[in-house]
């Protein structure tokens, strides 16, 4: 399922995310962080589910440490979504795939049920 999911760098962030004509969710994690590792087939799951109406992007804040200083990334997981260039929601922490639907879905431009 990975697949669906595209890592962007400090050097690719502004032309996948900041550019992007969909709307992007942002998984700032760590290899080493056990909650990633929980959500990280939830995230992947909803990329595949929302192909083509949201792009999933991930971001290692242990290889880009430009980012998570831009974004004021304090804990891991942070899931940022961004429309038009902008940050328009974030959530800390592993939450529930209910939870990563509510949390997406609503700024979706079709919203998928």
């Amino acid at each position: 399922m990975a697949a669906y999911t595209v890592d962007v760098s400090d050097g690719t962030f502004e032309q996948e995310v900041l550019q992007s004509e969909l709307p992007v969710l942002v998984d700032f994690w760590a290899e080493w962080c056990g909650p990633c590792k929980m959500i990280t087939p939830l995230v992947e799951r909803l990329a595949q589910e929302l192909d083509g109406k949201l792009k999933v992007a991930k971001v290692n804040v242990d290889d880009n440490r430009a980012l998570p200083l831009r974004y004021g990334i304090r804990g891991i997981p942070t899931l940022m979504l961004f429309k038009g260039g902008e940050v328009i929601a974030t959530k800390i922490g592993a939450i529930s795939k209910n939870h990563l639907d509510e949390f997406v879905r609503p700024h979706l431009q079709d919203p998928v049920s």
